[in-house]
């Protein structure tokens, strides 16, 4: 039932993405693609987690949404607006990894959600037909962003670090990713937006582990390695599959750069979060009886692990026109010229 639901929203949101514009830059992607799909974790989530009955991964309550236009909780785990709004069709879950096993009893895993869309592409089918569903599927972006969960939950598991190596975790981590990836593929998608893990070591809930508030190097260690093994197998997909094209956005120096360098992108605050309690606003998530800071804008976090408004905003702006360094081998206005 709670899939069917999560499906139904993604139907609505589907048409409702034809009929409302952003006041981004994502904004001018609508007029040129068909739909956007977006598949991933909380860092994306605008909701779908609601419909899981019994996840305890939500957002739905203050103060959450405190700057969403409604200035009410909606299932975004930020202050406001997500990347996704400004992109379109959702099918992410709070909480979710690339592997099945990720926080499984709270959220909907990277193939779980694939197979969502593929029973919103039969119901296309019989909408378009076979010709327009495949002139509709192969014009639209497959927006991807997922892989931190999975990096916490080997990191809080020792049963895990008993049995499995970084390096064997990585592998099984992008060998299904990429296996999904090709299962949307074979349904007729070309067009890929895929997002690197961003330096997950440095969120308020890493650093408040260790008395001097500093990041944890070896989680970062990890996210480095995956997003080097995750871009050498998007190169060697794309030799496999030509007609498929990609543009990676690599989240991890863009965020290293916003810690670093916090002035240039108009932040204050890059280890606490805003809302949340203890130490670094970190000990306790945002809840309803968690404080609030008043300068949400200049902060990189909202909680102990996600983006503020703010950053989502930075990010997007670097995958919809960033530079190749950032952005690559296509940013995404690039993309959807393919």
């Amino acid at each position: 039932m709670a899939n069917d639901n999560i499906i139904l929203v993604v139907i609505i949101v589907f048409f409702f993405c034809f009929c409302q514009f952003t006041t981004t830059s994502f904004s001018l992607a609508y007029p040129l693609v068909p739909a956007i799909y977006t598949f991933g974790d909380s860092l994306v989530d605008v909701g779908n987690n609601n419909y899981l009955l019994f996840s305890l991964v939500k957002a739905n309550f203050p103060h959450n949404g405190i700057d969403f236009p409604t200035k009410k909780p909606t299932g975004r785990f930020c202050n406001g607006k997500n990347a996704v709004d400004l992109l379109g069709v959702n099918f992410a879950s709070g909480g979710s990894g690339i592997l099945n096993q990720t926080n499984q009893k709270n959220s909907l895993s990277l193939t779980k959600q694939v197979n969502s869309f593929i029973k919103v592409h039969k119901a296309l089918n019989k909408q378009l037909g076979p010709s327009g569903l495949n002139q509709h599927i192969s014009k639209s972006l497959f927006v991807i962003v997922t892989g931190s969960n999975d990096i916490f939950s080997y990191f809080g598991s020792a049963e895990l670090r008993n049995k499995t190596t970084p390096s064997q975790y990585i592998n099984s981590m992008v060998a299904t990713f990429k296996g999904q990836v090709e299962r949307l593929y074979n349904l007729g998608a070309l067009r890929f937006v895929i997002v690197g893990i961003g330096v997950i070591g440095c969120t308020p809930s890493q650093r408040k582990s260790n008395k001097a508030e500093q990041c944890n190097e070896e989680v970062n260690s990890v996210a480095i390695k995956y997003n080097e093994a995750l871009t050498s197998t998007l190169k060697s997909l794309k030799v496999e599959q030509k007609e498929l094209n990609y543009s990676y956005f690599d989240g991890y120096s863009v965020m290293q750069n916003a810690i670093q360098k916090p002035a240039t992108y108009g932040l204050f605050e890059i280890k606490a979060a805003c809302c949340g309690l203890g130490k670094l606003k970190a000990d306790v998530y945002c809840l309803p009886v968690s404080t609030v800071c008043s300068n949400r804008s200049s902060h990189l976090f909202w909680d102990a692990s996600h983006p503020t408004e703010t950053a989502h905003r930075i990010f997007v702006d670097y995958i919809f026109g960033g530079p190749l360094r950032f952005t690559f081998p296509l940013n995404v206005k690039q993309l959807i010229g393919t």
